[in-house]
């Protein structure tokens, strides 16, 4: 008799701890302690400590049935030992289907689960310390590129300074320069000036004037008629067409011949303009003391020697000033809080995706190139847009070419932990809204480092 009432005891204890235990993390076993009466976790209604586990629910939040399924709001906790831990909805217990690993929600059921937590573990460690060995080398790589970027950082400040510096010399070049081309200038108009005036000046024109005639009188009779100016002067914008013997005329001042008093102040007044008529062949207005005087020339040549040496120091000018603009601008960007993500300037990465290869060139812009050669703009670099935790682990590419349905396109790149820097992947989820994976050694985390892998592992 009394044998039997230990045994009895036994295993109503076994049948109380085994209904108290089962479905219950580590963490809520304080609420499971085996007394008189049960709170229902939520505080909703005690209940006795014998209706835990006995296939009916009592508690709204299904706290009293976490190993069975008689709560619709319940769930089950799956141990998992070698693998990850879980919550299951406790509507899955004892459905015929595994759900936990270690086949602890089957316990009165007819399906056949085996264990399989370890196996899921060995693979599910292996996976995690391939990540951490990719961590570990992709950190030291963000640590050499940091330091590459730090360096690269101060070249440019050092190309920017010698940049300015350049700049400074060429506006002293530049201002000395324009003096020069003033000067030569002053003296070119002060030589016409003095060539023109004075009796010298006159003596001068007059041989000049002289000279001109006897070229326009072919047969040397001394005097100019119509077929002589037809066959020497012509329309300054028609120089190809034979003046009419109208137009002819008009030159000679309405006859039909000329002396040189006469040419003095008539035809050598227009052929010295310049804007309606000229000699044959015969380059500027004949008559003028360019072609003629030596001394002229040279200050000619000399005012033109300083124009052209003075645009030259404009464009050196010029060029100068646009490399500093564009170097600042690239020294204006966001490179990361130790310049990691400055070697990604001036570099572009390709993956080709079915008929197309798109391009991502970093803090510049992204482009889609389809396989018959048409190049389309998916954004231009906008800024990064990662977590407040982390906001260099997202780029946002916007403004590309405008899509049909309305709107521009636009790109987000996200950024991803890997030892060599790559496009990985290209998709599209919605019209003209694209979104890549770029893999690289800069955007691995020293706090992934630190949380090791999973403890229950």
């Amino acid at each position: 008799m009394r044998l039997h009432v230990i045994l009895a005891a036994v295993c109503w204890c076994g049948f109380v701890d085994s209904r108290k235990i089962r479905g219950i993390s580590s963490s809520y076993k304080r609420f499971y302690r085996e007394r008189k009466s049960f709170l229902c976790i939520d505080g909703s209604k005690v209940i006795p400590f014998e209706q835990v586990n006995d296939d009916y629910c009592d508690c709204e939040d299904g706290s009293d049935e976490p190993g069975t399924s008689a709560c619709p709001r319940g769930r089950f906790y799956c141990t998992n030992l070698g693998f990850r831990p879980h919550y299951i909805p406790s509507s899955r217990v004892n459905d015929g289907i595994c759900d936990c690993c270690d086949a602890s929600d089957e316990y009165n059921s007819h399906a056949h689960c085996q264990n399989t937590c370890w196996n899921l573990g060995q693979r599910e460690r292996a996976y995690v310390e391939g990540q951490m060995r990719t961590l570990d080398e992709g950190l030291q790589l963000k640590q050499q590129l940091i330091e590459e970027g730090v360096l690269l950082w101060r070249e440019k400040q050092s190309q920017l300074r010698e940049l300015q510096q350049a700049a400074e010399d060429l506006q002293i070049k530049l201002e000395d320069h324009r003096r020069r081309k003033h000067e030569a200038d002053r003296r070119k108009e002060q030589t016409l000036k003095a060539l023109e005036g004075g009796d010298g000046g006159l003596r001068r024109q007059n041989s000049t004037v002289t000279g001109i005639f006897k070229l326009l009188d072919s047969n040397k009779d001394g005097s100019l008629t119509v077929d002589e100016v037809q066959a020497k002067v012509a329309l300054v914008h028609d120089e190809e067409r034979v003046l009419s013997e109208d137009e002819a005329v008009a030159l000679l001042g309405g006859g039909n011949q000329m002396d040189l008093t006469k040419f003095q102040h008539t035809l050598w007044d227009i052929l010295t303009k310049g804007d309606s008529v000229k000699i044959k062949d015969t380059p500027g207005a004949p008559g003028s003391p360019a072609g003629e005087d030596p001394h002229l020339k040279a200050v000619d040549r000399a005012a033109e020697w300083e124009a052209t040496n003075l645009k030259k120091v404009e464009e050196a000018y010029e060029t100068v000033n646009m490399e500093i603009s564009d170097l600042q601008k690239k020294l204006a960007l966001d490179y990361g809080t130790d310049w990691e993500f400055l070697f990604l300037n001036s570099q572009c990465y390709k993956l080709k995706v079915y008929e197309y290869t798109y391009t991502l060139c970093p803090f510049n812009q992204v482009t889609q190139k389809s396989t018959a050669g048409t190049e389309v703009s998916l954004g231009k670099w906008g800024m990064w847009a990662g977590t407040p935790k982390n906001q260099y682990s997202q780029m946002v590419y916007e403004n590309g070419e405008p899509c049909w349905q309305g709107g521009s396109r636009s790109t987000t790149v996200t950024l991803t932990c890997g030892t060599e820097t790559a496009l990985r992947s290209v998709k599209e989820p919605s019209k003209c809204q694209y979104i890549m994976d770029f893999q690289t050694p800069v955007a691995c985390q020293p706090v992934l480092k630190q949380r090791g892998i999973h403890s229950e592992l």
